[in-house]
């Protein structure tokens, strides 16, 4: 998602009338600024050119609408804790102050979630429009708002448009942010008011990246142009339930009520153990042709702008809790850390929302972290419980095969008329565009229809027997939860206020999408876990790994779980729970398939390990204990791999010295650790040679070409048979990604010394592999190699960070804009520890490079003794405004793992507060 902001420091309202010549003077102090890297006057000059922009926080405003005054303290990084005497008056200071800090960033993502970015960003973005109109967030949102919501959150949602809307009165473009006074250049944008909608919408872009496995489904038929069944199955291995735990183990499924129930963890229900369906009606292939479809499908949802992940791959969460009997404060230990893309503002925003008496009138005393954009709190804790959040990644996303005949599609032996709408797309400097959107009878978009190509599958297609004819070929249509209007706006009031275990539990039974693993504690030291979430059912048979047969009414989903029947745990025996993505309850022990592609629970086992260490050890756990748990960076994969790297003879003395790093190193992946750096490029290595250059080209990185192998083929294939083929997907989004799915791979062939994976052919300088320690030292020559490229030939300058490095870039004119706004508005790098797969979250993929694609967003430690004593960090810092001291003041910190004072009470705000900025009725 696209972010950055506004801000005012006392200023007055603009008038709407502002002459170009201002324009043209901001954008040559821009230029000037640029030159001269922001030193002495360019930078003097290009700080006061956009003061006007910062936000007043000290003094006192009159803003209509409000019941009382309102006190907005801001700490040392700009933080601010809102005190209002009443709930309208609290979420409409909340809109205000949110405008003031990001703005810009609330009005790109609004655009975004309504298929508008044309209208702010010209024809470029024409294509995205087409595809989110298609999908109709904003549609839905309009839906929820108008039927579904409760009348206490519409009353919210509100104030909080008014409080933002109070903001913008009499501004232009430039006197909110840099960015409009860039955009202003080539584009008469101007900013619109706020809506209640608008917030809403913003969810639907949150569950769209935490979506579950939409792009498994999507890689699993791609992979059929080249691999085999098996082979795609070794691709995909089982969750090892034996070697890493679910997040539930202490409960079970009774069978009787068809409910989830706090107990032992013996076998569910009567004794009856279930098991799941394997794949689409026990065909574990798609139809050829289908590969073109669904890797232009690919290319469109790739483009879609990120919102708070990397379009669905690689995201993941720590969050863990752990009862007092184990803490040295005897009460529960709270910690949270989503793993998302890196983004400049970070997609966090930090706030306090206080009442300066709780009661009916004013019922919330809250803190956390929020989106811009979206009044409440998301995740943080009131003066009774805390919460955090992980991706539960179940599956609540099918992709359809639809077969189109004349205006309609066939459904059990009939053709049915789609529903359609007109979409009309504004672009900036352009020429409107109208598009036709077609719906099937369950609201289902067909995507297949934002490419041309996309209508047709192709001539070649092969289908089962009992389909229809391919006539034209298929469409592809999309069957997602949050399509649906739901309450999940509710739930995060719900959350805010919660002050037990069965209110909490009432506000997750709102939180429909995105489905989220939600963690709990409360200052009585009781902990719990609940997996909440609109959840689809599905026939026997059809596990949703694959895209389904539209045509068939069996395949369509045949209701939801119910609430009670979803896994809880509450005071399990153990003491703690954690959740990192993995597994949520063993599937021997449900009835229902809530995904086949879980995380595979390295980060959630290491996590549980460092607990129980501290436990058996006889030690107590610390606010800093779960600090430093948040920074492990200790490589499970090197574990695996390192000893049997350390017993091949290597001929070439330059790669041995380069294996003698791996001598003694104890798999933690510091930034300055030249053993990280070389593992890290083996491993890279060891993942293309034996994976990578196997796979279709729809998955390898755009632009990498290679000679492959035949189809069905994982060896080395005679040279007369090979063919030319180049990748095609970007880099930070190709395969194999390095992540704990290939750890597992190759841990069920890691001894298996002549499979068939472990088999690479000959090139011009090397000879065939065809065992896997002749793979392995290929692998580490190449690593040599390429690191002596990169980091130069003396190994005593390699490390990790120089390799492993953190950019910060606006989402918008960082990005794309010229190179003059990229420079003034994105900052980095910054040289990272950890890595894929490990505690310490800085992912990144190995198909593609060593650069961060995803970090920990932020980072959480919530002590329920004393909320006081809490400790929080931001990726970057409260404002969206480049020159403001706030735009990445936190960074630095966070970078090193460490955390800020979170001050809650009353007497702990007013001692860490700054700035004091009182809004006036």
């Amino acid at each position: 998602m696209p972010p950055n902001t506004t801000a005012s420091s006392g200023q007055k309202p603009g008038k709407s009338g502002r002459k170009k010549g201002r324009k043209a003077r901001l954008f040559l102090i821009v230029l000037v600024l640029a030159l001269f890297g922001g030193v002495a006057y360019g930078g003097y000059w290009g700080v006061s050119t956009v003061r006007a922009s910062f936000p007043q926080t000290k003094g006192s405003l009159t803003l209509d609408g409000l019941s009382g005054p309102v006190d907005v303290k801001r700490d040392g990084n700009g933080i601010p804790q809102i005190y209002a005497s009443s709930d309208e008056d609290l979420f409409m200071a909340q809109g205000y102050v949110q405008a003031q800090d990001r703005f810009y960033e609330m009005d790109v993502r609004r655009h975004m979630t309504s298929g508008r970015l044309s209208e702010m960003f010209g024809s470029g973005q024409v294509k995205n429009d087409e595809f989110l109109r298609t999908m109709g967030w904003d549609r839905v949102a309009k839906e929820e708002y108008d039927k579904k919501l409760s009348a206490s959150t519409k009353k919210y949602l509100q104030a909080y448009a008014k409080g933002v809307n109070a903001y913008l009165k009499g501004k232009d473009g430039e006197d909110i942010s840099l960015e409009y006074a860039a955009l202003g250049f080539t584009n008469d944008y101007k900013p619109q008011e706020w809506t209640p909608v608008d917030s809403v919408a913003w969810l639907k872009a949150m569950a769209w990246d935490l979506r579950g496995n939409m792009q498994e489904e999507i890689d699993r038929s791609l992979m059929t142009s080249r691999l085999g069944p098996k082979q795609i199955a070794d691709l995909y291995p089982e969750y090892p339930y034996s070697r890493n735990k679910t997040i539930t183990q202490e409960g079970q499924y009774d069978s009787v009520t068809g409910s989830y129930v706090q107990g032992s963890s013996t076998t569910a229900g009567s004794g009856t153990q279930f098991t799941s369906g394997t794949g689409l009606a026990g065909n574990t292939t798609a139809p050829d042709g289908l590969q073109s479809q669904l890797s232009k499908l690919y290319n469109v949802l790739d483009n879609v702008p990120t919102a708070v992940g990397v379009n669905g791959n690689g995201i993941g969460s720590n969050s863990w809790v752990v009862a007092g009997e184990h803490t040295i404060t005897n009460k529960p230990l709270l910690a949270n850390d989503p793993h998302l893309s890196a983004s400049l503002p970070s997609v966090w925003y930090q706030m306090g929302l206080h009442c300066t008496s709780v009661s009916s009138k004013c019922q919330y005393d809250v803190s956390g972290y929020t989106f811009a954009g979206m009044p409440g709190v998301v995740i943080g804790h009131n003066q009774n419980i805390a919460w955090g959040m992980t991706n539960s990644g179940v599956d609540v996303t099918d992709l359809y095969l639809e077969k189109i005949t004349g205006e309609g599609y066939e459904y059990d032996g009939k053709v049915l008329p789609f529903t359609t709408r007109k979409e009309t797309i504004k672009v900036a400097g352009g020429s409107t565009k109208t598009i036709v959107v077609r719906e099937t009878k369950d609201g289902m978009p067909l995507l297949s229809d934002r490419d041309d190509e996309l209508v047709k599958v192709g001539k070649k297609a092969t289908v089962d027997s009992g389909a229809p004819d391919r006539g034209d070929g298929y469409a592809i249509a999309l069957r997602w939860t949050a399509l649906d209007p739901g309450n999940s706006m509710d739930a995060v009031f719900q959350l805010d206020k919660a002050s037990n275990w069965s209110e909490f539990r009432t506000a997750a039974a709102s939180f429909d999408v995105p489905s989220q693993n939600l963690i709990y504690a409360d200052t009585n030291d009781n902990i719990g876990y609940q997996l909440p979430g609109k959840i689809p059912t599905r026939s026997k048979g059809d596990d949703g790994s694959l895209p389904s047969p539209g045509w068939d009414s069996k395949y369509q989903w045949t209701g939801y779980i119910k609430q009670s029947a979803l896994p809880y745990e509450y005071n399990p025996k153990r003491g703690y729970i954690v959740t990192a993505n993995q597994a949520v309850v063993d599937k021997d022990k449900y009835p229902y398939t809530l995904t086949t592609d879980w995380g595979y629970g390295t980060r959630s086992q290491r996590i549980s390990d460092l607990i129980e260490a501290k436990i058996k050890g006889g030690g107590k756990i610390s606010t800093d204990d779960m600090r430093q748990m948040q920074l492990d960076d200790s490589s499970e994969i090197a574990k695996l791999i390192v000893p049997k790297l350390l017993k091949i003879d290597v001929a070439d003395k330059n790669v041995r010295d380069a294996q003698k790093l791996l001598e003694g190193w104890d798999y933690t992946q510091d930034a300055d650790s030249a053993a990280a750096a070389y593992f890290n490029a083996t491993w890279r290595n060891i993942l293309k040679l034996a994976f990578g250059n196997k796979l279709p080209k729809e998955l390898r990185v755009k632009g990498q070409c290679l000679n492959v192998a035949p189809v069905d083929s994982t060896g080395p294939a005679d040279e007369n048979q090979t063919v030319r083929e180049c990748g095609q997907r970007e880099a930070d989004q190709a395969q194999p990604d390095g992540g704990d799915r290939w750890f597992e791979v190759v841990r069920k062939i890691i001894d298996d010394q002549n499979n068939d994976w472990w088999k690479a052919p000959k090139t011009r300088l090397d000879k065939a592999a065809d065992n896997r320690d002749e793979l392995f030292a290929r692998a580490m020559k190449d690593a040599r190699w390429e690191l002596t490229a990169k980091l130069g030939k003396d190994m005593d300058t390699w490390s990790w960070g120089r390799l492993h490095r953190l950019f910060l870039k606006n989402q918008t004119l960082g990005t794309e804009g010229p190179g003059v706004l990229q420079y003034m508005l994105n900052r980095g790098p910054w040289k990272l520890s950890g890595g894929e797969a490990t505690v310490n979250a800085t992912g990144w993929n190995a198909a593609g490079g060593y650069g961060v694609v995803w970090v920990p967003s932020m980072r959480m430690v919530v002590n329920l003794d004393d909320f006081d004593k809490s400790k929080w960090i931001n990726l970057s810092g409260a404002s969206g405004h480049a020159y403001s001291a706030h735009y990445t003041d936190q960074t630095d910190k966070w970078a090193k793992g460490e955390l800020l004072p979170w001050s809650f009470s009353d007497k702990a705000v007013d001692k860490s507060t700054s700035d004091t900025l009182v809004l006036k009725p």
